[in-house]
Formats: C-alpha cells, sequence, structure tokens
C-alpha cells in the first residue's frame, strides 16, 4: 500500500476554518444552567409558574409536552409557534389545522410576565417552552428530561409548514417513521413519543373516521361502544368540543397504559393501531407494555433530542419581550 504525505500550508488553512465553522451546530452552545450569571433563578421560577398552574389548571402540564413537540418539529425549537398573527405581517401557526385543539399559550405569558419581572430580556419563549416541558413531564409522574438552555427565539412563523411537518391522525407509520427520523429521532424514539398520549385526550373530530358509517374491525367492541356514547354524532358539534381520552385508569399521569391499552385493541386513532400492526414498531410497543421504566428512559431521551433540533443560537435570533410578537 503506496504512504502518503501531506502538507498543509497557511492557505489551506485559511481555507479550511470557514468550512469545519460552516458545521458548527446551535446544538454545542446550549448548556446546562445556561443562565446562571444573567438570570440565576431562571429555571427555579419557570418550575414554580408551572407548579402553580398545574394546581389552578391541571391540564397545562400536558399543554407543555404538546407545545414542544409542535413548535420544534416545525422549523425547529425557535418559539415560532407562539407569534399571533399581525396584519401585514406574520400568520400564526396555531390557525392551522395541523394545532387544532392547541391551548394554554396564554399561560406562557404568565411564566414570561414572572421572568420579565426578575429578569427583563433575559429568558427566551423557546427555552420556556423546552424548561415547561421538563417540568409538565414531572408534575405528570413521568421522567426528568435533560433539557440544556440558550436558545434565541426566531423572527417568522412557519404556518404554510405545519400541515405536511406534522403527521396527521390517518398517515401510514412509513410517513410517521419518516417524520421523525428527519428530525434524528429513532423508530424507538418515535413509538416513546407516542406515549405522551397516555395523558392526551382526542377530540371526535378525528374519531369518527373510525366509529361511521361502520365501526372499524380493529377496535375493541365493548369500546367502541364506549366511544360512540363519547362521540354520539359523525358530524361532531365543534361547539361542545367533544372529545375522549386515550387513558381512562391513570389519566393525568405520564406512564405505560398507553401500550396497553393500544396491545388491547382501544387506541383512538388510526396512527395508534398502526403502531400495532407494524412489524417495525410492534416490539417496541411490547417493551414499553411491559416495563414502564423502559419508557421513561425512551421518552425522555427522544424529548430531549426533539428539543435540540434546528436551533437558533448566538445572535441568529432574539430575546422576545412578549413571546406573542417579534420585538421592534
Amino acid at each position: 500500500m503506496a504512504n502518503f504525505t501531506f502538507k498543509f500550508g497557511p492557505t489551506f488553512i485559511f481555507v479550511l476554518l470557514p468550512l469545519l465553522l460552516q458545521f458548527h451546530s446551535g446544538k454545542s452552545e446550549l448548556q446546562f444552567n445556561y443562565y446562571k450569571e444573567s438570570c440565576p433563578r431562571a429555571e427555579e421560577i419557570i418550575k414554580e409558574q408551572v407548579e402553580l398552574l398545574y394546581y389552578k389548571h391541571g391540564n397545562t402540564a400536558v399543554s407543555w409536552i404538546r407545545t414542544l413537540f409542535h413548535d420544534c418539529i416545525v422549523g425547529g425549537c425557535d418559539a415560532s409557534l407562539l407569534l399571533e398573527t399581525v396584519k401585514g405581517g406574520v400568520k400564526s401557526e396555531q390557525t392551522a389545522s395541523g394545532n387544532f385543539g392547541m391551548r394554554n399559550f396564554k399561560y406562557i405569558k404568565t411564566i414570561k410576565d414572572a421572568l420579565e419581572k426578575a429578569c427583563p430580556v433575559t429568558v427566551s419563549c423557546a427555552d420556556i417552552i423546552a424548561l415547561s416541558a421538563k417540568e409538565g413531564s414531572i408534575m405528570l409522574k413521568g421522567p426528568v428530561i435533560e433539557i440544556k438552555t440558550g436558545r434565541k427565539d426566531g423572527k417568522q412563523s412557519y404556518a404554510s409548514l405545519v400541515d405536511q411537518s406534522i403527521p396527521h391522525h390517518n398517515v401510514t407509520m412509513s410517513t410517521v417513521l419518516s417524520t421523525f427520523q428527519k428530525i434524528g429521532i429513532d423508530t424507538e424514539g418515535a413509538v416513546a413519543l407516542f406515549g405522551a398520549h397516555s395523558v392526551g385526550r382526542v377530540h371526535c373530530v378525528n374519531l369518527v373516521p373510525r366509529l361511521y358509517p361502520t365501526i372499524d374491525p380493529t377496535l375493541d367492541p365493548a369500546y367502541a361502544k364506549y366511544l360512540i356514547g363519547r362521540c354520539p354524532s359523525p358530524i361532531p358539534n365543534p361547539e361542545a368540543v367533544e372529545y375522549s381520552r386515550n387513558d381512562r385508569v391513570t389519566t393525568m399521569i405520564l406512564d405505560n397504559m398507553y401500550y396497553k391499552n393500544i396491545l388491547g385493541h382501544k387506541g383512538l386513532l388510526v396512527v395508534d393501531q398502526e403502531l400495532v400492526s407494524d412489524p417495525r414498531t410492534y416490539p417496541f410497543v411490547q417493551k414499553m407494555a411491559a416495563d414502564n421504566g423502559y419508557f421513561h428512559a425512551q421518552f425522555a431521551r427522544a424529548m430531549t433530542i426533539l428539543s435540540e433540533y434546528n436551533l437558533i443560537t448566538g445572535n441568529q435570533g432574539e430575546i422576545r419581550k412578549d413571546c406573542r410578537f417579534v420585538n421592534h
């Protein structure tokens, strides 16, 4: 085999350096306790506010986890989901059909106001979303999610990308897995993230295709009867906001009951059944149904990966004064 010797001169080094910098990821700028100097009580304040909101409005804990997912999977973790529509400017991602049923954004403002009082224009809305999800998981007796901080807030909305970025409830499992793979989450992690449905609920508008005009044969008959009781009409009343919970046993506990339910043909959505019928995901469903600790470990791992997807750091973004609007 021939031996090759390379000699690098000054010119080569100057050319190489910018190329190396191109591979510098925003992830590397994240760190644990990023605000230890600029706002020492930042994470403590967020924890306090999440707990206060939970005891006053219990469903907020679920909202924080869902908000992280819906923000990060569309363009990255930049708090773009929080932006409200501005005439002649931003069109809010909240208006997209893929974000139907999202709620409790107003309580993000409660958390932000507490932080602004302690440390004005210091803590990003993107970090508030990530840290709130961490505390929300704890409040729901779920795992501790390792969350680094140092994200910056974006200045644009991706409303037009929402529906193509968030998997619909009746898409194929291949589509679901492909979506997660694009953001660095493997099949095991994707199955774990579905476990968040353990503390969620589904609006009837997404259930009726499995109930009317005929009942989906993959549904447990007794469970189908219960669902018809919850969703008595093939045309749901949007004003009534009819819904059913995924888990009626440990309703507000983030545990592996979701997997036990779908193994018993008691999943709510088509995609829930797909997790059981697809050979790529079924083994992980079995393992998570049998071992809550394993589910928690994989859920925490996947949430950490999700929370670091396509970040804005350094001077690329800003720290919004109000999470609902870009700074002027």
